[in-house]
């Protein structure tokens, strides 16, 4: 019998204290892609992106091209001229390699500079939100866009305006 009131005290506990929580959601991305900030982030980086596809293109041209010429030639040059120009073709494809890896492995000068220009507007962002949190007294603010299966959300739970006008971002 204690045991069973003791059950009934931790469940009637528990339930009060999950009704006192108070969650609420933002979308971070729709914020993203409101700020300016972002914007200019965002064509700055893609505008580095498409330099380096375009200098990796011109890296694999020269690699086709001297693929071509190799073979073109190939019946005419001695054993010791191929190994030759196998080696400088392989050579110029692992620079290749080497070239995309470190600008876009992982951890390579575009996450670097994504880091460099994207991070302080999320920073900004998830200040925004803390502060909010912090001020509103909410226990976990749930963030839409990353990923995080919402199922069903209220709308009056959804604070992504709010953040938006403490940013200065209007609609």
């Amino acid at each position: 019998m204690k045991k069973l009131i003791i059950l009934a005290a931790f469940i009637l506990t528990s339930t009060v204290f999950i009704n006192a929580q108070k969650i609420v959601y933002v979308d971070t991305e729709k914020v993203l892609n409101s700020m300016g900030e972002y914007k200019e982030a965002q064509k700055e980086i893609d505008k580095i992106t498409e330099k380096w596809q375009k200098e990796i293109q011109g890296k694999y041209e020269v690699i086709d091209q001297m693929y071509k010429t190799y073979q073109a030639e190939e019946i005419l040059l001695t054993d010791d001229m191929k190994r030759k120009r196998e080696d400088e073709i392989i050579a110029k494809e692992k620079e290749m390699k080497d070239f995309q890896k470190e600008k876009f492995g992982f951890e390579g000068a575009l996450y670097k500079k994504r880091q460099e220009l994207v991070k302080p507007v999320q920073d900004k962002i998830y200040a925004a939100i803390e502060k909010m949190a912090q001020q509103r007294a909410y226990d976990f603010v749930l963030d839409k866009s990353s990923g995080v299966s919402i199922l069903f959300a209220n709308e009056k739970y959804d604070k992504t305006s709010e953040i938006m006008e403490d940013l200065g971002i209007t609609k």
